[in-house]
């Protein structure tokens, strides 16, 4: 699991001499108090450091040099202690790369009435020096998140805590590297994309490898290696009758593990943190990547099926989001609709690749056929996903700009038997109710593939498409389709 602790939010705060000594002194004690407050915290999962009060337009062009280049810092928090004029704050704010939050609080949560007097009023300036960095901020059009609240209230924390979390997310993806085995499968648009623009808008490189590549390090998986992921998958999960050790069908139980060592060992060793196949471009293999490709993702793996490289970069960018929550995060595929009027519902699924973060107990593999792509009958896991509140997220080229679509859903338990259905599936409401969501969605250009989260908010996907400048449309219980179409119109004057 991926420890968010190594990663650092610097601490900032303005001020400027007008004041005095022993008023900076008051200000930089408060900083400090607060900094260590937050890197305390269990909301914020990354340490916070807390930084010297910057004063002079030199010490916060520095301050933004140093946080640029510093390699464990995702992001600079800015606070406003007291007024601090903003035109100081130019030269560095056009440099700074790394994601700004403004955290519009004070040090004191309450006036105290009966002893506030002009030195007090001195010190704590923050509702008027943080509108003045707000307006520095704004003018220069830059993107930041604003939270405002006292610094030790938990809505505030919590905003903060996810902030972090999307600015790990961003660093990360910024190195990402999607390894493509195969190419996208044939003749489907939305999985399609410009990989240029989106290496120039997240920083991820998306390349094709050869499967010839892959099978011949799938072939160099040692034996012994092999027996013991067998014996792991026997620990782990309840094996059906046949794939158990003597069954008529151990031997494919075998073949599934040599590629999971195989694609494992490719992915490790080309520094990939995400990766696509498609069941038309499998030449060498002798099944369909079914538990390898589950299992790959359950330990952080980014991973979509046919070629659909944007939907596994933000797989793996949505598990950095996630990291040490309670609760999954999945390839997805909505599949199939359940029409009753008085309980409509969508299957969510895929042929064989659904994460198990998001099972709701220990699930059975299973061999099966699977009637497309060719192969050898596919190992999977199968199992079904909790109820609870969750979303779907998708990332879409438009042309011309990128689109993150977030549908707010509610999954409700699988509480009927799916014999004849042997792959891992969830079943959710759309929000604000089915045929709203759906049309929704489909008005907004949101494709068949998206990440299922049962632990990340919209919030978290708002943050990201503010950090990378990309548009959001939000489908939540509030959503009209007349407002949602005004949104969508409006959008695209305001991306020409």
């Amino acid at each position: 699991m991926l420890d968010l602790k190594q990663y650092e939010v610097w601490f900032v705060t303005g001020s400027q001499h007008l004041y005095g000594d022993e008023t900076l002194r008051q200000v930089a004690d408060h900083s400090t108090q607060i900094a260590q407050f937050l890197n305390s915290n269990a909301a914020v999962p990354v340490r916070v450091v807390f930084k010297p009060t910057v004063t002079r337009p030199d010490e916060i062009y520095a301050v933004c040099q140093e946080a640029n280049v510093a390699p464990n810092c995702v992001g600079v928090i800015a606070w406003m202690h007291t007024f601090s004029p903003a035109k100081m704050w130019i030269r560095g704010l056009t440099i700074l790369k790394k994601p700004l939050l403004h955290l519009h609080t004070q040090f004191n949560r309450d006036i105290p009435w009966s002893d506030i007097d002009m030195d007090f009023m001195n010190l704590n300036q923050s509702a008027h020096g943080d509108r003045e960095f707000g307006f520095m901020v704004s003018r220069m059009r830059m993107n930041r998140k604003v939270v405002v609240g006292y610094w030790q209230d938990e809505t505030v924390l919590k905003q903060v805590g996810a902030w972090t979390r999307v600015a790990v997310a961003g660093y990360e993806l910024k190195t990402l590297k999607v390894a493509r085995f195969g190419d996208n499968m044939r003749q489907v648009a939305v999985t399609e994309g410009d990989k240029v623009a989106a290496e120039m808008t997240f920083g991820m490189s998306v390349n094709t490898y050869g499967i010839g590549d892959l099978v011949a390090v799938i072939n160099q998986m040692a034996d012994g290696d092999v027996d013991k992921l067998v014996q792991e998958y026997a620990d782990t999960y309840t094996l059906m009758d046949s794939l158990v050790k003597g069954g008529a069908q151990h031997e494919s139980l075998r073949d599934a593990a040599r590629i999971e060592l195989g694609m494992r060992a490719f992915l490790t060793d080309g520094g990939f943190g995400a990766f696509t196949d498609t069941f038309e471009d499998l030449h060498g293999m002798k099944q369909l990547p079914g538990i390898a490709s589950q299992r790959l993702m359950a330990d952080g793996f980014g991973f979509a099926g046919e070629g659909d490289w944007k939907t596994s970069a933000m797989v793996r960018t949505m598990k950095v989001m996630a990291a040490g929550l309670p609760g999954g995060n999945s390839f997805m595929e909505d599949y199939t609709y359940h029409f009753d009027p008085s309980n409509p519902l969508v299957l969510g699924s895929h042929m064989l690749e659904i994460c198990p973060s998001i099972a709701a107990g220990k699930p059975t593999c299973e061999i099966h056929p699977l009637g497309i792509g060719g192969k050898e009958d596919p190992v999977r896991l199968v199992f079904n996903a909790p109820a609870g509140p969750a979303i779907n997220v998708s990332l879409v080229d438009m042309g011309n700009r990128f689109r993150l679509i977030v549908n707010e859903v509610e999954a409700v338990e699988v509480a009927q038997a799916l014999p004849k259905l042997p792959v891992a599936r969830a079943l959710w409401k759309p929000m604000p109710d089915m045929a709203t969501g759906c049309a929704a969605w489909i008005y907004a250009g949101g494709a068949h593939h998206t990440v299922y989260s049962q632990n990340l908010t919209t919030e978290h996907v708002e943050d990201f498409a503010e950090l990378f400048g990309v548009e959001l449309v939000v489908i939540d219980k509030n959503t009209t389709l007349r407002q949602l179409k005004n949104e969508l119109r409006w959008s695209e004057v305001a991306y020409k």
